[in-house]
């Protein structure tokens, strides 16, 4: 791995990652997946690559942080374990770098910050991202259905809910320190800890923005086809956390709650802002 995030001077951002056999595809995505991989790129290609151009597109001589057209590029998943033992098959997931920018900026026009929008974001840059996203093929091939979320300045506690601490995890390191830490789980596993823990939000916790969160995401992850796997990546905060215990913190306030242990959830929470409070202060520091 060449320049990655931790070096690059960009803000922590994680990321949470459907992988799906190479069926669950277009035949265009097929035929890009494939011509790829006898290319033998890689993932390292894939993220150092996506790193450069961000960089380039904040520091274009004229604002403009919208991705241009290109071909779609995916990431691997080296021969991970479907629902079959005897199989062995890798796994792909689309950046999608086009769709997300648009779905980003979007959000961001109708939040409590949409006057910030209005500034970096000017309208006719964001209509022209649609009519090019629109003329994309990876639109048309995508079905609606978005891979990768992401999030800046720390990593949404609803996220641990579908990974517990004896899921694969991957370290990757670069000159001494962690890029970043790679999390795997099947996506019925985490379909499954997903729904335990709305089940049992709903009825100790129900107030809690928790609860719409997973229950949100088991919407988007039931989408996607059930020999998929998901990932979440840390990205460069992982080494501010890791190893980082936040899976089973989460994991046992919930069994707290459903016990009613008050006092045992509480302590699992303060843990958990204990480790990432201070992270997400940092996107307002100076």
């Amino acid at each position: 791995m060449g320049i990655y995030r931790g070096q690059s001077g960009l803000p922590f951002t994680s990321m949470l990652r459907v992988y799906e056999p190479l069926s669950a595809f277009s035949p265009a995505q097929q035929r890009l997946i494939i011509a790829a991989q006898e290319r033998g790129e890689t993932r390292d290609d894939v993220e150092e690559r996506e790193i450069t151009e961000a960089l380039q597109r904040i520091t274009r001589p004229a604002a403009n942080p919208y991705p241009l057209v290109r071909t779609e590029t995916f990431r691997i998943m080296a021969a991970a374990k479907t629902s079959t033992p005897d199989d062995a098959t890798n796994l792909y997931c689309p950046s999608q770098l086009m769709i997300r920018a648009g779905l980003a900026a979007d959000a961001l026009a109708v939040g409590p910050n949409s006057g910030l929008a209005e500034l970096l974001l000017i309208e006719e840059q964001r209509e022209t991202h649609r009519e090019r996203t629109q003329e994309a093929f990876v639109v048309e091939d995508s079905s609606g259905r978005v891979h990768t979320r992401s999030s800046t300045w720390g990593i949404p506690f609803s996220w641990f809910a579908l990974f517990q601490e004896s899921d694969p995890t991957e370290v990757v390191e670069v000159d001494g320190k962690i890029a970043t830490v790679r999390v795997q789980a099947e996506l019925r596993e985490t379909l499954e800890r997903a729904r335990y823990t709305v089940a049992n939000l709903a009825l100790a916790a129900p107030d809690l923005d928790m609860l719409e969160e997973v229950a949100d995401i088991i919407l988007w992850l039931e989408e996607f086809d059930p020999n998929a796997r998901v990932e979440l990546d840390y990205g460069s905060v992982a080494d501010r956390v890791f190893p980082d215990e936040s899976p089973m913190d989460v994991r046992l306030g919930i069994e707290c709650l459903a016990e009613g242990d008050v006092t045992g959830a509480a302590a699992a929470y303060r843990r958990l802002a204990s480790r990432w409070i201070p992270i997400r202060q940092l996107a307002r520091a100076s």
